[in-house]
């Protein structure tokens, strides 16, 4: 199937194709159809599905159909929520992508930054609204933004902005809102709390899901690597530079030690950008650009940006620490494996991590491959059934086995990395932006 065949206008068309895209994804395939039908959504898709081509498309088209009249002031006719800064930007940035060929205006709202421009261009007029909830609240207590016109609600990444405690500040918005009106809900998982939020504001929704509960991307190669924890950084750095990275996306658990590792793999020769919520906007807004142009080679995140991140073709993501809630694991590897693009998720795995993650291959349903980095040999077994069990109990064991076999065939030396080697230039991942 093409996209010819979803009912979109030759406007949309000339868009997606001059972005490279020529077939629909699954969720794009069931959403774009019914959106334009009318029809409310409630739609399960892991990060990385196309989902918000899913809304935007449809939305677009649906509003270009029956414009504003020229003699009237442009009102908010289209409200997307989204939980964090980075995710509205993005989708901000899909909308005016997809939009070109409109006649639609479309801006973006977001705490961390000067409200005032953003008021200027609310009372400029806006058919389409990005927002984060407080600073949409924000704006709607100072009497500039009017939301009793809003015909079509996009709640995205519903489930992250429960889990962020936004829900108070979301039901305060929808009771600002026309009761008359389409509503879209794409959440990556159906919990029970996005099912009661979904019942209480969708009518009739057609429901879409598009991949297993909590389901990684089947794109993505999982490995863990033992370590000792005082060692991580020593080994992360050490795979950044025998394996000649040039894009890495690294998790951590705290702002604090975001900074402490950035600093540490700056000294070891590693451009390395931050993101986390102690960071200006400005400040994330640079880091993560660096990292998409090639700039910075690992970027070094705590939580905030397991979702909503659109970084074309990332090949390796790190869990530098796991997770506390297992399912965030998915959402962290989802940076990578998206679009049809292979991508390899390493968790570097201590010995106090070993419920975690065997907490995680019980959501994944399986067990990772277990290696071990010549010259990084851990005093502890990584059997997450016994994790008491000493080293030598592995020996002959299939995970053994793996772990002697990862030590023979590696003949690069260990030790901290000095990243001296002229860099590659990033490759073009023939995307425009």
């Amino acid at each position: 199937m093409s996209f010819s065949q979803l009912g979109l206008s030759a406007e949309l068309l000339r868009a997606v194709s001059e972005e490279g895209y020529e077939r629909p994804t699954p969720v794009q395939k069931q959403a774009i159809p019914a959106v334009l039908n009318g029809k409310d959504l409630l739609a399960g898709a892991q990060t990385g599905t196309g989902k918000t081509a899913a809304f935007t498309l449809p939305l677009l088209q649906l509003l270009n159909e029956t414009p504003n009249a020229p003699a009237t002031r442009r009102m908010v006719r289209a409200l997307v929520l989204t939980p964090t800064r980075e995710l509205a930007a993005q989708i901000h940035e899909s909308v005016v992508t997809y939009g070109r060929y409109l006649p639609l205006r479309a801006t973006v709202v977001f705490g961390g930054v000067g409200i005032t421009p953003q008021i200027d261009r609310l009372r400029k007029g806006v058919d389409i609204l990005v927002a984060t909830p407080g600073r949409l609240l924000d704006l709607v207590g100072q009497r500039v933004l009017d939301l009793s016109r809003v015909e079509i609600l996009v709640l995205d990444e519903a489930d992250r902005m429960l889990d962020m405690g936004f829900i108070h500040d979301v039901r305060k918005i929808i009771n600002l809102l026309p009761r008359k009106r389409q509503n879209l809900l794409f959440s990556a998982t159906f919990s029970d709390e996005i099912r009661t939020l979904s019942g209480q504001i969708l009518h009739a929704p057609l429901e879409i899901e598009v991949a297993r509960r909590n389901a990684p991307t089947e794109l993505v190669s999982h490995t863990v690597y033992a370590v000792e924890k005082d060692r991580k950084h020593e080994l992360l750095a050490y795979l950044v530079g025998s394996g000649r990275w040039k894009q890495v996306l690294v998790f951590v658990r705290t702002k604090h030690g975001a900074d402490r590792l950035a600093r540490q793999l700056e000294r070891d020769g590693i451009d390395t950008g931050v993101l986390h919520g102690n960071k200006s906007q400005g400040a994330r807004t640079q880091a993560l650009a660096g990292f998409k142009n090639g700039k910075v080679t690992v970027l070094v995140a705590t939580d905030i940006a397991a979702r909503g991140l659109d970084i074309d073709q990332l090949p390796h993501v790190v869990n530098y620490e796991l997770p506390n809630v297992p399912e965030d694991y998915v959402h962290r590897i989802g940076r990578t494996g998206r679009a049809g693009s292979s991508g390899e998720a390493l968790s570097l795995v201590c010995q106090e991590e070993i419920k975690l993650l065997a907490a995680i291959e019980r959501v994944l349903n399986k067990d990772i491959p277990r290696v071990t980095a010549p010259g990084f040999e851990p005093s502890f077994s990584l059997d997450t059934r016994n994790p008491n069990l000493p080293r030598s109990a592995l020996k002959g064991s299939s995970r053994g086995a793996n772990e002697g076999a990862s030590r023979r065939n590696s003949q690069t030396p260990p030790g901290r990395w000095n990243s001296g080697t002229p860099k590659a230039k990033q490759a073009d991942p023939g995307r425009r932006r």
